[in-house]
C-alpha cells in the first residue's frame, strides 16, 4: 500500500477456476470484472490511486485442470466499502475462458489485532516491572523524592514526616518512618504520615480524630506487629495493611504499593466528601450511558450543562479543541487525565472530568476527577 495509506482491513477470498490460469489472469479478472459495477469512484484502480486499496496478493496451486488459491486485499476504507467490494469480487464468474467461483473467507480488522498485541506486550512489561525489587533506578528516584522539599513536609510539634495531602484529604495512611512516607509519595500517595517509633505522639491522635478514615500500613516484620498493637490502643484504625512477610514498606516497589493500597484507595476516594459523589450522582448516570460507545476509541466527548454533546474528538486533538469552547461542563475521555488537560479545563470552566486513569496532578482542588473503575464501570 502507498505510504499515505493505512491498512484497516484485510479482505481474504478463496477461488476455484475450472482451468489452468496464471496469477496475472486472476488479478486481471478481479480488476476487469468489477470495473463499473459500483460506479467509477469504487473502481479498484481508482481506490488504489487514492491509497484506499493496497497491492492485491494472489496465491495459487494447480491440479490437472483446476486452479485453486486465495486472494488478499488490504484496504483503508470503512467496513461498508470493504463488504461491498468483497461482494463484487464474489460475483466474478470467469477468468479468461474458464468458469470460476470466488468466496469471501474473512474481513480482518488489522487494528484489532494490533490492540491485542499492544495489550499482550503491556502485560509483559508490567509483569517484569512489578516483580522487580528496588533497582538502581528506584534508588535514584528515591533520592530525588527525598530531596524534594515541596513534597515531603512535617506535622505537629514533633515535626513528624508526612506528605502534603494529609492536611486536606479525608483519609490518611499511618506508616512507621520517614522512608515509608517518601516511598508512598513516589508511588502517588501524598496522604501518609510517619508515627516515628512505638511511642505514638499525641498529635497523631488529634489528626486521626479529624479524619473520616484511618489506614495503617506497616512493615511485614515482628516489630510492625508490636507497633500495630500500640496504634490500636490509641486511635481507631479502619483499614490495616502490612507489607509482605519480612519486607519493610520502604523496600516495596511503587507497583507493589499500588497493588496493596489500590482497593482501599479506590473505595475511600469514591466515598470522599471532597469529591462530592453524593451531591453529583447524575454524573455516574451520564458516564454509564456514554462509556460503552467511548471505550477503546481513543476519543473524548464534551457535554454541556444540559447534557447535550458539544463535540467528540480524538484524544490527540482534545486540548486544542477545548480552547475554542466555553459551554462544556462534563468531559469524558478514553485516556489519561493529565496536568495539561486539567489546566485547560479549568480555564474554560469544566467541572467534571472522567477517564481511564489520573496522572499525578497539582492544583486539582475544586474539580471532580474520577476514573471509570472508581465509578464501577471497569474492574481495573
Amino acid at each position: 500500500m502507498p505510504q499515505s495509506g493505512i491498512v484497516k482491513y484485510n479482505v481474504r477470498l478463496s477461488f476455484e477456476v475450472d482451468g489452468l490460469v496464471e496469477r496475472a489472469d486472476l488479478i486481471g479478472a478481479i480488476f476487469g470484472q468489477t470495473e463499473g459495477l459500483l460506479g467509477p469512484e469504487m473502481n479498484l484502480n481508482e481506490l488504489q490511486r487514492i491509497s484506499k486499496v493496497g497491492r492485491i496478493e494472489v496465491n495459487t496451486s494447480t491440479t490437472t485442470n483446476t486452479t485453486l488459491g486465495s486472494a488478499l486485499i488490504p484496504m483503508s476504507t470503512d467496513i461498508d466499502t470493504c463488504a461491498l467490494l468483497a461482494a463484487a469480487i464474489e460475483s466474478i464468474d470467469k477468468v479468461g475462458p474458464f468458469d470460476c467461483h470466488f468466496k469471501l473467507i474473512s474481513i480482518d480488522d488489522v487494528r484489532a489485532s494490533k490492540k491485542d498485541d499492544i495489550v499482550r506486550r503491556a502485560k509483559e512489561i508490567k509483569q517484569k516491572w512489578s516483580t522487580k525489587t528496588i533497582s538502581e533506578g528506584d534508588t535514584m528516584l528515591k533520592v530525588i523524592h527525598e530531596s524534594s522539599s515541596n513534597k515531603l513536609t512535617t506535622y505537629g510539634k514533633e515535626k513528624l514526616p508526612c506528605g502534603p495531602g494529609i492536611f486536606n484529604s479525608n483519609w490518611i495512611v499511618l506508616v512507621e518512618g520517614r522512608a515509608d512516607v517518601i516511598n508512598l509519595l513516589r508511588s502517588g500517595y501524598d496522604n501518609a504520615i510517619a508515627i516515628e517509633g512505638a511511642k505514638i505522639d499525641e498529635s497523631i491522635k488529634e489528626l486521626c480524630d479529624s479524619k473520616d478514615k484511618v489506614v495503617a500500613f506497616l512493615d511485614g516484620d515482628r516489630a510492625g506487629g508490636f507497633i500495630l498493637k500500640e496504634l490500636k490502643s490509641i486511635v481507631h484504625i479502619d483499614v490495616i495493611h502490612r507489607a509482605y512477610d519480612g519486607v519493610e514498606v520502604e523496600e516495596l516497589t511503587p507497583q507493589q504499593i499500588v497493588d496493596i493500597l489500590k482497593n482501599t484507595s479506590n473505595e475511600l476516594n469514591q466515598n470522599s466528601k471532597y469529591n462530592n459523589i453524593d451531591e453529583n450522582t447524575q454524573i455516574v448516570d451520564l458516564v454509564t450511558k456514554i462509556y460503552p460507545k467511548l471505550n477503546e476509541t481513543l476519543e473524548a466527548i464534551a457535554i454541556d450543562d444540559n447534557q447535550k454533546e458539544v463535540f467528540k474528538v480524538p484524544i490527540s486533538e482534545l486540548v486544542n479543541k477545548l480552547s475554542t469552547h466555553t459551554s462544556i461542563k462534563y468531559l469524558i475521555l478514553d485516556g489519561i487525565i493529565t496536568q495539561r488537560l486539567l489546566d485547560e479545563a479549568k480555564q474554560i470552566g469544566i467541572n467534571y472530568i472522567v477517564g481511564h486513569r489520573i496522572a499525578k496532578l497539582d492544583n486539582s482542588n475544586g474539580m471532580y476527577l474520577k476514573t471509570f473503575s472508581q465509578l464501577g464501570l471497569t474492574s481495573n
